[in-house]
């Protein structure tokens, strides 16, 4: 029955988009589909067979403006989603209807992709397709596609586990069911959801295959052969490379070493998690630190397709715009979707690298936006705040949150905390320009700033963190985090005296800082929502209120804050996703996720 549905699965379903040029591809790559096609008619087109592996590419998200961005971070302590109709909004509050699942497609999406690098790598036919007449430079294409449908097998696997990856109503740490064969799950059925062990593991095992047939990065300067650059090299930067595939391993082996994920506390988890991000790490500062590349103090430049801190991003979205519009007020144009917690504005040091709440901070409560960490300068448009036009001193415009002001929150164009986002805005858009200077977004998947994250967190789990097993503490890290420049072109902490303060204290106090200046890093990247989860036990970790600010504007022009305004009481029954709901009726032996009886 299976061969038969793969034999007649029409074109049309399986290639929508057929092939991908990405960033400096050639137009080459890109089939041209002409009516229905079965799966046989694929191997007699070698620029279709490229398409089995190039269209996944197009399947992953391209911004942060979604439900796997800053959309779920309103499902966090980090953001509040001005809409109460947006489903996320919904899920945040306890209220998601079987009808209304925001992650249904992602699981779609997952499957139709993995279906795709199946076709290819299933008994070696896509690897044995001859794409090139000299055998040498054929040589150079066809390894390439066999890596990069691992790797693709392996990215979106790993995105099934991190969403739907749970314990069962009947107890078991489960993931997702299993294909390794070409099989459309959509119409096929029974099946099962693997352990989530056996999970990780298969994902780790494809990353390895990938590791063995791709090169180390897709770099012209690591191509010696002048000739062999238009078949390898920079022209494939954005596709998967070998540096990648670790870089997957140590998220993986991240959130299985994780308190959710790991309740024994498998120290080797963590250990290879460290290995592996720190590989990555050393690859970034030798072998990627070339002139004009990779240094570990640039700032991110979210509008850079080639910034050197990428290790993963998505094809980019040119001069698009759809970031800006909903971060910013009605007032300047926007339209307000979302708006920082007062939890995350309180989670920003000072600028002497203090908490707070520490007394040594000199945090003022009557002016708590004066004198905090450079980053939340970047990150955040407060009350009062000033919009400045990029490498001028012009103000385009200044945020007024206070009561009856015109960014306060009430409006549907305003958000509802009276905090407005900067991070990831272009400063140079002003839409009352003549001339709008818009510029590409692309989604940074993993970046240097993660694998300096995750192996922080790993080596402090295993040794602490002034170990020096991996040539590198958890401490030396973090300094790489906190000394980071601004995308404002702040220089971040040259003095760091809490560092040095909180390591002294012990690994228990250093992972809450981990903790911590991942959150500041990662903010509105859909990264928190997955954090929480995974370093917690309970629900009471999210099921936390979340705040905002009411300020009131005195005769005088002073202000007064009160920081402590309850914007909204979040109520999650269970830590994990649901399995979609149509999923669990069709196929009785997938077992549903623990706190979602009802969708089953």
């Amino acid at each position: 029955m299976m061969n038969r549905k793969i034999k007649n699965f029409t074109w049309t379903m399986l290639l929508a988009l057929v092939g991908v040029s990405l960033f400096c591809c050639k137009d080459y790559l890109e089939p041209y589909p002409n009516g229905n096609r079965t799966t046989e008619d694929i191997w007699k087109y070698q620029d279709m067979v490229q398409g089995l592996v190039g269209n996944c590419y197009d399947n992953m998200p391209r911004g942060y403006n979604d439900f796997e961005g800053v959309y779920l971070d309103g499902a966090t302590d980090d953001v509040v989603i001005t809409s109460t109709t947006n489903t996320l909004s919904k899920f945040a509050v306890g209220a998601l209807p079987t009808s209304q699942d925001p992650f249904r497609t992602y699981w779609d999406r997952d499957y139709r992709s993995i279906y795709s690098v199946n076709l290819f790598l299933k008994d070696r036919r896509g690897y044995n397709t001859r794409f090139l007449v000299d055998p040498h430079l054929d040589s150079l294409v066809k390894n390439r596609l066999q890596g990069e449908a691992f790797a693709l097998r392996a990215w979106f696997q790993y995105d099934l586990l991190l969403k739907f990856g749970g314990k069962g109503v009947n107890g078991q740490l489960l993931g997702y069911p299993i294909m390794l064969e070409p099989v459309d799950i959509s119409t096929e059925s029974n099946f099962a959801r693997n352990t989530y062990d056996e999970c990780v593991k298969q994902i780790l095992a494809d990353c390895d295959s990938a590791y063995k047939y791709l090169p180390i990065a897709h770099r012209d300067y690591l191509v010696p052969v002048v000739g062999d650059r238009a078949y390898a090299g920079g022209r494939y930067w954005g596709r998967f490379d070998g540096i990648t595939t670790r870089a997957i391993k140590a998220l993986v082996y991240l959130n299985w070493a994780s308190p959710r994920f790991n309740p024994t506390n498998d120290l080797s988890r963590w250990d290879m998690a460290a290995k592996m991000a720190k590989e990555v790490m050393d690859f970034k500062q030798t072998t990627d630190a070339v002139k004009n590349g990779f240094s570990p103090t640039k700032a991110v430049n979210w509008f850079d397709p080639n910034f050197g801190g990428i290790i993963f991003a998505s094809r980019y979205n040119n001069a698009n715009d759809a970031m800006e519009r909903m971060f910013y007020p009605g007032g300047f144009q926007g339209t307000g979707s979302v708006g920082a917690t007062q939890e995350l504005i309180d989670a920003f040091p000072m600028k002497n690298g203090y908490p707070i709440t520490n007394p040594l901070s000199l945090y003022d409560p009557a002016n708590p936006y004066a004198n905090r960490d450079p980053r939340f300068y970047s990150t955040i448009f407060y009350n009062n705040a000033k919009a400045i036009k990029i490498n001028t001193s012009n103000v385009m415009y200044t945020f007024e949150n206070w009561i009856d002001g015109k960014d306060a929150a009430g409006p549907a164009n305003n958000s509802r905390t009276n905090y407005h986002i900067k991070k990831m805005v272009f400063m140079g858009l002003n839409w009352s320009d003549n001339s709008i200077n818009r510029q590409p977004h692309s989604k940074f998947y993993i970046r240097w700033e993660h694998m300096v994250l995750a192996f922080a967190e790993a080596a402090n789990q295993v040794e602490g963190p002034n170990g020096a097993k991996y040539g590198l503490s958890a401490k030396e890290a973090m300094a790489y985090i906190r000394s980071k420049s601004t995308s404002d072109g702040a220089a971040g902490f040259t003095v760091d005296p809490y560092l040095a303060e909180v390591a002294a204290a012990g690994p228990e106090a250093f992972n809450k800082f981990i903790q911590n200046e991942r959150r500041l890093e990662l903010c509105f990247e859909g990264q928190r929502f997955f954090d929480l989860r995974r370093w917690s036990t309970t629900l009471d970790a999210i099921n936390q209120p979340v705040h905002g600010a009411h300020i009131t504007k005195n005769a005088d022009d002073s202000f007064t804050y009160n920081l402590n305004s309850l914007v909204q009481t979040r109520s999650f029954n269970s830590p994990f996703l649901p399995i979609p709901y149509e999923e669990i009726l069709r196929m009785s032996n997938l077992v549903q996720n623990e706190g979602w009886e009802s969708w089953q």
